[in-house]
């Protein structure tokens, strides 16, 4: 059953909610898909902060009309989940780890910031790690410097306390051998 007039303004209202606050939309076919598997990808996508949505092409359409995703409107033909996340490159790395392990996940496109993207640019952008990831690895670099100067620190001073035990360990079996 098809959905009344007020629904399809309710979805275009939530979809439009969802892309004004969007870096990233990538769209994939999906045709042949087991809805088990759709379930699992739906819950990947959940657990990463991602939107994932499979809507009518016509809704998506009016969704991303004159927002910077308004390029992806002539991607959308066939049978399409929309990916829609904050982070830039949730979306991207949602469906393409999906689309390796399920081969009837088709990338189409994407777009990120504006910019259009082809199935190669998407799995590209799907490559950059995280941005928890990106944070650590800065992080670590960051406190490397650091952390060397204190181990030198700490090396120093157990070199300097093995130098003085050591006279005070002669100076004992020297005392032992005086009383005897």
């Amino acid at each position: 059953m098809g959905l009344n007039l007020n629904d399809k303004k309710a979805v275009v209202e939530e979809v439009s909610a969802k892309v004004a606050s969007a870096q990233t939309i990538v769209v994939a076919e999906y045709r042949g898909i087991q809805v088990a598997h759709l379930t699992k990808l739906r819950a990947t996508a959940r657990a990463q902060g991602v939107y994932l949505r499979v809507l009518k092409n016509t809704l998506a359409r009016r969704s991303v009309e004159g927002t910077q995703f308004a390029a992806l409107a002539d991607s959308m033909t066939g049978p399409l989940i929309y990916s829609i996340s904050d982070d830039a490159v949730a979306a991207a790395k949602v469906i393409n780890d999906f689309a390796k392990t399920n081969d009837k996940l088709v990338v189409k496109a994407g777009n990120y910031a504006g910019k259009a993207l082809d199935v190669a640019g998407v799995t590209a952008l799907a490559s950059i790690p995280s941005r928890e990831v990106l944070i650590a690895q800065l992080l670590g670099v960051m406190q490397a410097p650091v952390s060397g100067f204190a181990r030198v620190l700490a090396a120093v001073a157990a070199q300097k306390g093995e130098g003085a035990a050591a006279p005070a360990a002669d100076a004992a079996p020297a005392a032992e051998a005086t009383e005897a």
